[in-house]
């Protein structure tokens, strides 16, 4: 590790003592994000440990949707996003105008969609 890494690394760590914060990855995310994460999991799993955990400042490296359904459900504690633009595959392999179109060609089907699409109800 490059001493700039060991550097940013430090100052995470201590930035994250001094907050009472944890950070929460999601398991797409690069080594060195998991590696500093106190836990790596799904959105789902994410968001049951947002839920438990004492910390007082919650960093949700995961995508920015789920990161912003974690902050609507658990109003007594931060919850910060370090990448504003993290998004979803599930949900960007399905834009809206995409389902639109689906469902005008599959009258009375059924469908299901992942938490984070925006066709998902917010």
């Amino acid at each position: 590790m490059t001493a700039v890494a060991t550097d940013i690394v430090e100052e995470i760590l201590d930035l994250k003592e001094r907050r009472n914060a944890v950070i929460l990855a999601h398991n797409y995310q690069v080594g060195p994000i998991q590696d500093l994460a106190d836990f790596v999991g799904d959105s789902l799993g994410l968001s049951y440990k947002a839920s438990e955990t004492d910390a007082e400042v919650i960093a949700f490296a995961a995508c920015t949707s789920w990161a912003k359904r974690q902050r609507s459900s658990t109003r007594a504690k931060r919850v910060v996003i370090p990448d504003m633009d993290a998004g979803c595959s599930l949900s960007d392999s399905c834009p809206p105008e995409d389902l639109a179109a689906f469902l005008a060609n599959h009258a009375g089907k059924t469908t299901t969609s992942s938490p984070t699409s925006i066709a998902a109800p917010g």
